[in-house]
């Protein structure tokens, strides 16, 4: 009698062990649904915390732009470098790394919305092509009664892009988030 039917027949014994046995079926189940459950989560945490960063952002702006539409900023002669350390860092919350993240926009017109439209530093993609920002900020409050357009960018840091989910827009894995308020100065005096 040759080997090989002895050996089928144990074979078939461990087969059938093995497909009956459920111990363990679980944690297979696991390690292939796992990976892909967690990167979703990361993907649905990284995005909840960018659209509350922009919103942090959001109202960092129009508390620090009440500033310069009341004229308080004015009165108090703030440049660009004090505007944005004693104004807008100050009202800041702690996701932002202030003194070397948050850039200050300050545009003024003193002839009305109309010269804001064809104004190209305003309307212009602050990201160039190779998906870089580029710092063309200035800080000009305005008058009373001039229009005022203040804008804030931050680069915020990604963490999950590895994952196949990517919501960067600018290199080395950041998102550019801005926010933009126009409004027009209260006359002040």
């Amino acid at each position: 009698m040759s080997p090989f039917p002895r050996f089928r027949t144990v074979a078939a014994r461990v087969a059938g062990r093995f497909r009956g046995n459920q111990r363990g079926s679980a944690a297979v189940e696991f390690a292939l649904v796992a990976p892909l459950f967690f990167a979703l989560l990361f993907a649905i945490i990284e995005t909840g915390m960018v659209f509350f960063a922009s919103q942090s952002l959001e109202t960092t702006l129009q508390d620090s732009a009440r500033m310069i539409q009341t004229g308080q900023a004015q009165i108090a002669k703030y440049d660009k470098a004090s505007f944005k350390k004693d104004v807008v860092c100050a009202n800041a919350s702690v996701l932002f790394d202030c003194e070397n993240g948050i850039f200050v926009d300050v545009h003024s017109y003193p002839s009305g919305f109309g010269s804001v439209e064809i104004d190209d530093s305003i309307t212009a993609d602050p990201i160039t092509g190779d998906r870089n920002f580029v710092d063309n900020t200035q800080y000009s409050a305005g008058g009373p009664g001039d229009i005022v357009v203040v804008r804030l960018f931050y680069q915020w840091p990604l963490f999950v892009t590895g994952l196949g989910y990517n919501l960067a827009n600018l290199s080395g894995s950041k998102r550019l988030l801005a926010a933009t308020v126009a409004f027009k100065n209260e006359p002040y005096s």
